[in-house]
């Protein structure tokens, strides 16, 4: 079915043409139908807030299409990307799992899809179907390992350069080539990426220069072309 921005809307997730190994993705048959029948599909545009750090939690939200930034803010206003979620990321999940206030703010970084799920009906369904309680645990576990990365990258990386090498890494990791070359989609501006590794937006600007320079990367309008990942491993260990 077609949608606004010329979305095509996957409301059953059990034909999902886009299926793979998600959170909710490849449920037994029982757990797939049930999922059908507590979730809401809905279409965001760009700058929708999904929900809002320190919000009580509602529920969660199955991103089926588009990119979502997460972010913490501080009272001075002081912003912190924590992550840009994809396809397939199931985002407030340790809020409503531990019934705290959501800890981040999720808006929309373009037109997508996302599956509401409220926490009531979310609580039962681990109850009824253990292979989403067990599933939901290990996408736990790996949201702490997350967060701990980027503790560590934040706290101990010594120079913005190596933060932003290591970003670039993150980023080209799934689109890699034999070659050590990778291509990415540049869809954040100076100030998110700063945002991200917690730096100003003049370093990042600085930062783009010298690789550049460097021969490390170019950029081809909004594709961000990595001509050697071995490269931006030496600065990480360096």
């Amino acid at each position: 079915m077609r949608a606004p921005y010329g979305l095509t809307i996957l409301d059953n997730c059990l034909t999902c043409p886009v299926r793979s190994e998600h959170l909710f993705c490849n449920l037994s048959p029982q757990a797939g139908q049930r999922l059908n029948e507590i979730k809401s599909t809905a279409v965001y545009p760009k700058g929708a807030m999904l929900f809002i750090e320190g919000q009580q939690p509602r529920g969660v939200f199955v991103l089926c299409t588009g990119k979502v930034k997460l972010s913490t803010s501080s009272r001075e206003g002081k912003t912190i990307i924590t992550k840009i979620s994809d396809s397939g990321d199931v985002l407030g999940l340790n809020a409503v799992v531990s019934n705290r206030p959501y800890e981040v703010t999720a808006e929309m970084m373009e037109p997508g899809q996302g599956n509401f799920i409220p926490r009531d009906s979310l609580m039962h369904m681990l109850k009824d179907h253990p292979e989403v309680a067990v599933r939901i645990a290990q996408q736990l576990s790996r949201n702490y390992f997350t967060a701990y990365e980027e503790i560590r990258t934040l706290g101990l990386t010594a120079s913005p350069s190596e933060k932003f090498a290591k970003l670039l890494l993150s980023w080209s990791t799934k689109t890699a080539q034999s070659d050590g070359s990778a291509q990415v989609k540049l869809t954040l501006t100076h100030e998110e990426v700063a945002e991200i590794i917690g730096t100003t937006r003049e370093t990042v600007s600085r930062l783009f220069s010298e690789f550049k320079k460097k021969q490390l990367m170019q950029l081809k309008g909004a594709t961000l072309v990595i001509r050697s990942r071995m490269a931006l491993e030496k600065i990480v260990q360096s």
